[in-house]
C-alpha cells in the first residue's frame, strides 16, 4: 500500500524547478510536513471534541452554559453552533494562561512528562491508516507499533506525577501506572484473536481480511466478546470515565495534572483527546472493516455480485471509517455522563479477574474456531 511518505517523497523527486536535493534532505522536508498536519489534526481534533462533548452533555443533562454561548452574533440554543464561542473563549484563555513550575518541583522532569504524553499520541498516528493508501507510514507490524508506542505515554504520566512533588500528583501517577499495565494485558489479547484470523501485523492485510470475508465484529461469537474488551480496555487507556482515576477531580483535585498550567497542561489536553481518536481508529480498522462500507458487507454476506455494490471507493472510504470513529468517540462521552467513577478495587478487579480470563479464554476458542471451521 503506498503511502503518504512514498507519494511526498515521489512528488518532492518529481519537481524539476526545485534544484537537486540529497535524499535525507527530501526525508527532513516530508517529515516536518507531515509532522506538521498530525499536529494540526490533534488542536483541531481537541478542539472539535471539546465543544462536540459540550453538546454531548448539556443534551443528556439539560445544561445551559454550552447550549447558549452564541458567536459573531447568532444566538445559541438548541441549534448547532449554540455553544461554540464557549470553546473558542477557553481555548484563548487557556493559551494566555501563565506557565508556571512549583518551587519544590523537579524542574526538568516536570518540564520533560507532558512532551513524552504527548509524543507517544503523536507517534502512533505514523502507523494508523484512514482509507487505503492514506498512511503516513505502512508497517509490516503496525498492530505492534501503535501497542508499544501508546505504551510509552505512561512513563510521561509518571514522571509528570513523581516531579510535581505533590502528593496528590503521585497518587495520579500511581493509580495510572497501575491501570494501564492491568488493561494493557486484555487490550493485546484481544488484538492477538485478529492477528491469529487474519495472520498478519499488517493494517492493510487485516483490512484485506474483513474485504474478502466478513468484518471481525461478525467473524464469530469470540471475536464480539475480543470487541467488547478493546472498547472497554481502550476507554481505560485512555483515562476516560468511568476509568479516570488517574485524574479523579473529585479525589486527587486533578491528579498528576494538578501543577500544570498553561500550554503544558494543554499538551495533557491534547492527548486525552488524541487517545480517544487512536483507541477509536484501532477499534473501527481491526474489529469495524475500517474503511469499508457496511453497504457492501451485507450484500456480499447475502451473495450479491460486486457489480451492484454502492456507496465505495476512496472518498466514501474516508467517509465511513470516519463516521465508525465518530460513533465510537460518542460512545465515550456517553460512558461519561452515564457511568459513576469506579473505586480503584473495581477497576482492578475488572481488568484481572473479568477481562484477562475472557480474553485468555477467547484465544483458545478463537483457535479451536480456525481449526475446526475455517
Amino acid at each position: 500500500m503506498t503511502s503518504f511518505t512514498d507519494s511526498l517523497t515521489g512528488w518532492f523527486n518529481g519537481l524539476t524547478w526545485l534544484p537537486d536535493m540529497s535524499p535525507a534532505i527530501v526525508a527532513v522536508f516530508v517529515a516536518g510536513i507531515l509532522a506538521l498536519a498530525v499536529f494540526t489534526f490533534m488542536s483541531l481534533n481537541a478542539l472539535v471534541a471539546v465543544y462536540f462533548e459540550r453538546k454531548v452533555s448539556a443534551f443528556m443533562q439539560d445544561r445551559l452554559g454550552p447550549m447558549e454561548v452564541g458567536i459573531f452574533g447568532f444566538r445559541g440554543g438548541k441549534k448547532f453552533w449554540g455553544g461554540i464561542g464557549q470553546t473558542l473563549a477557553d481555548a484563548i484563555k487557556l493559551l494566555g494562561k501563565e506557565d508556571t513550575i512549583p518551587a519544590d518541583a523537579d524542574r526538568p522532569l516536570f518540564i520533560l512528562g507532558p512532551f513524552i504524553l504527548f509524543g507517544a499520541a503523536f507517534t502512533a498516528f505514523i502507523g494508523l491508516p484512514i482509507g487505503w493508501g492514506m498512511v503516513i507510514s505502512d508497517f509490516n507490524i503496525g498492530v505492534f507499533f501503535i501497542t508499544a508506542i501508546t505504551s510509552v505515554g505512561v512513563i510521561g504520566i509518571i514522571l509528570s506525577g513523581w516531579a510535581s512533588n505533590n502528593k496528590w500528583s503521585l497518587y495520579g501517577a500511581m493509580r495510572s501506572a497501575a491501570q494501564i499495565i492491568s488493561y494493557e494485558l486484555p487490550l493485546g489479547m484481544s488484538l492477538l484473536l485478529v492477528v491469529m484470523v487474519a495472520g498478519s501485523l499488517q493494517f492493510s492485510d487485516i483490512v484485506q481480511w474483513q474485504e474478502d470475508n466478513r468484518w471481525f465484529i461478525i467473524h464469530s461469537p469470540f471475536t464480539v466478546v475480543a470487541f467488547m474488551i478493546f472498547l472497554v480496555s481502550g476507554v481505560a487507556e485512555a483515562n476516560r470515565t468511568p476509568f479516570d482515576l488517574p485524574e479523579a477531580e473529585s479525589e486527587l483535585v486533578a491528579g498528576y495534572m494538578t501543577e500544570y498550567s498553561g500550554f503544558r497542561w494543554s499538551l495533557f489536553f491534547l492527548s486525552e483527546y488524541a487517545s480517544m481518536v487512536i483507541i477509536s481508529l484501532m477499534t473501527a480498522i481491526v474489529f469495524l472493516g475500517a474503511w469499508l462500507s457496511p453497504v457492501a458487507g451485507i450484500l456480499r454476506m447475502f451473495g450479491v455480485p460486486e457489480g451492484w455494490y454502492y456507496l465505495s471507493g476512496p472518498l466514501w472510504g474516508l467517509f465511513w471509517l470516519m463516521g465508525k470513529v465518530a460513533f465510537l468517540i460518542f460512545t465515550m462521552m456517553w460512558f461519561r455522563w452515564t457511568f459513576p467513577r469506579l473505586r480503584p478495587d473495581q477497576l482492578m478487579y475488572t481488568a484481572w479477574k473479568v477481562f484477562l480470563p475472557f480474553a485468555l479464554a477467547n484465544i483458545f476458542f478463537v483457535g479451536l474456531w480456525e481449526l475446526l471451521l475455517a
